[in-house]
């Protein structure tokens, strides 16, 4: 506890340094996929090609990635973009197959009865696919959370200041407050982004708790489409 109380200074800016270098990738990789993911749903020949690519992209070595990238995307060799971008690719490649799952775990005869009551292609896509999807994808991005959270830990092998600093200094000193500390602050942060995630979906999708009473229900296709565009189901 004395090494936390007179270092809490920098575990502050080195968890504050984590939570962005997870942020950012997971909120662009999630807006990256999304739309790869709805277009693989509508064609399978697609739909495998791209599922294919995204599982060779998560095999590469994080390691390996962070040291190549500079010489891919020119930045310097310490530049924290290095982990921005490895990580966002690898939250693409998790996040591309959630967001097929979730796109075609809904109903044909929903999306039948969304075009028969006079839904565009577009509409259909943003106001019925889309949040019926939502619960799929939520799941998906709690995974992707939990992923790039623990990856950024290795952007310290690299010089990125992140919690995993907290490793290699704690191993190089034998300092195991050190390292503990780091290791209970990556998972404070899984936990934190996870909690919000949930809150989110339950505040974007408060019809997935009515859904699943009208599935209860067995609900009608017309009726739930109805339900989704604000009417009374």
């Amino acid at each position: 506890m004395d090494w936390v109380r007179n270092n809490t200074d920098r575990i502050g800016d080195l968890m504050l340094s984590h939570l962005w270098l997870s942020v950012v990738p997971i909120v662009i990789g999630f807006a990256i996929a999304l739309p790869i993911g709805w277009f693989g749903n509508r064609s399978p020949r697609l739909r495998g090609v791209l599922l294919a690519a995204a599982g060779v992209l998560y095999t590469i070595p994080s390691l390996a990635f962070f040291l190549i990238l500079p010489g891919i995307i020119g930045t310097g060799f310490l530049s924290p973009l290095n982990v921005v971008v490895a990580l966002t690719v690898y939250a693409v490649a998790i996040m591309v197959r959630s967001a097929t799952d979730a796109f075609e775990s809904v109903s044909p005869s929903v999306l039948d009865a969304a075009t028969a009551t006079g839904f565009a292609p577009a509409g259909r896509a943003f106001l019925v696919e889309l949040p019926l999807a939502g619960p799929v994808l939520v799941a998906g991005l709690r995974v992707v959370a939990v992923s790039t959270v623990s990856l950024v830990s290795v952007g310290a092998l690299i010089g990125v200041d992140n919690l995993g600093s907290l490793f290699t200094e704690g191993y190089r000193t034998d300092n195991q407050a050190e390292i503990l500390t780091g290791v209970v602050g990556i998972v404070a942060i899984a936990l934190l982004l996870d909690a919000l995630i949930v809150l989110a979906g339950r505040v974007l999708l408060p019809w997935n708790r009515g859904a699943r009473t009208r599935a209860r229900t067995s609900v009608s296709p017309m009726a739930l489409v109805q339900h989704l565009r604000g009417g009374h189901a």
